[in-house]
């Protein structure tokens, strides 16, 4: 039923065919373009131009513009349709040359081609269906009435027969259009309940996986964090114990640099008191200040043995409380 109703509106109101490259009036109107040209040439001359359909006038002729949406609908309905040389079956009043069927008649068990469907009566009883042979499955076996309604309860087809009086009776029932249409929306709900639990299950999966590489960002960002205040710990041991061994340094070591230091000024005196010895011409005075010289230098000697000899056992001392420290 739905395939002829939309047959009937893809039907041209000039031909009475289908649309054959389907073009459109300002007023709305579809035509075949071969069809609105040949109104339209027969109409020049005339003063003005009209659609044949709702007769609105026109000063000049009309552009004609293709009607893409059409042309697509078109085009999917012609690929939904059997081939008529195909399917074998002819137009049962067609006797003198076989021309192939375009519909069935349930109601007259006849079938028809264009020509004789567009003559064929509209009325509801007379329902046209696809080409077919088998008419006989499309009639309740019992009543020999067609099949127009669905038992819901028993899923199955019934005439109204079976409805009213029949073992189908007080059930509830659906016209066959009703319950194809219903019968492939739960197809399609079945397709999307389907395709959200696979999507439920991949969201699922993906907030999983972000847990988990958000749980390991955590620990590789404690274990940074662990590293990096171990590095701290170690910088301010290291400084202390830098700090702590400059502190350790003899006070002694200091004494005995300034002690050189001090020796070092009196050598260079000295060397300089020589070399005025040596340029004075009076050997008397040369021979009593060497002798000088050389008593102080004894003396110098002495002192410097004393002080090595205390330096070394302050430094050994200074080296046993070093080392008790560090074992304790």
């Amino acid at each position: 039923m739905a395939s002829a109703n939309l047959r009937a509106e893809l039907e041209c109101s000039v031909c009475l065919n289908i649309y054959t490259d389907p073009v459109m009036l300002r007023c709305g109107h579809n035509f075949c373009r071969v069809c609105i040209d040949r109104v339209l040439d027969t109409q020049e001359g005339s003063g003005g131009y009209s659609c044949p359909e709702c007769r609105e006038k026109f000063q000049d002729r009309p552009a004609l513009q293709k009607n893409m949406k059409l042309c697509n609908i078109m085009e999917n309905f012609l690929s939904a349709q059997p081939d008529r040389e195909e399917s074998g079956v002819f137009c049962t009043h067609c006797v003198d040359s076989p021309v192939p069927a375009v519909r069935s008649c349930l109601l007259c068990e006849v079938s028809l081609c264009d020509k004789h469907l567009r003559v064929h009566k509209k009325s509801p009883e007379h329902i046209l269906c696809d080409p077919t042979l088998s008419m006989e499955s499309r009639k309740c076996s019992i009543h020999k009435k067609i099949l127009e309604y669905y038992c819901t309860e028993d899923d199955t087809c019934i005439c109204v027969s079976c409805s009213l009086a029949g073992e189908h009776r007080g059930h509830q029932v659906e016209t066959l259009d009703e319950a194809s249409e219903k019968k492939t929306l739960r197809n399609v709900l079945q397709k999307h309940l389907t395709k959200r639990e696979e999507t439920e299950e991949r969201v699922q999966s993906l907030q999983e996986h972000r847990r988990k590489v958000e749980d390991e960002a955590a620990g590789d960002t404690e274990r940074v964090t662990a590293l990096f205040r171990d590095l701290e710990d170690l910088e301010k041991r290291v400084l202390k114990d830098i700090s702590a061994r400059a502190e350790r340094i003899p006070i002694s070591m200091l004494d005995f640099i300034r002690d050189l230091e001090i020796k070092k000024e009196k050598m260079s005196r000295k060397m300089r008191h020589i070399e005025e010895l040596c340029n004075m011409m009076d050997p008397l005075t040369v021979l009593q200040e060497s002798d000088t010289a050389y008593k102080e230098q004894r003396t110098n000697r002495s002192k410097e043995r004393a002080y090595a000899a205390y330096t070394r056992a302050d430094f050994a001392a200074d080296f046993a409380r070093r080392t008790f420290r560090q074992t304790l």
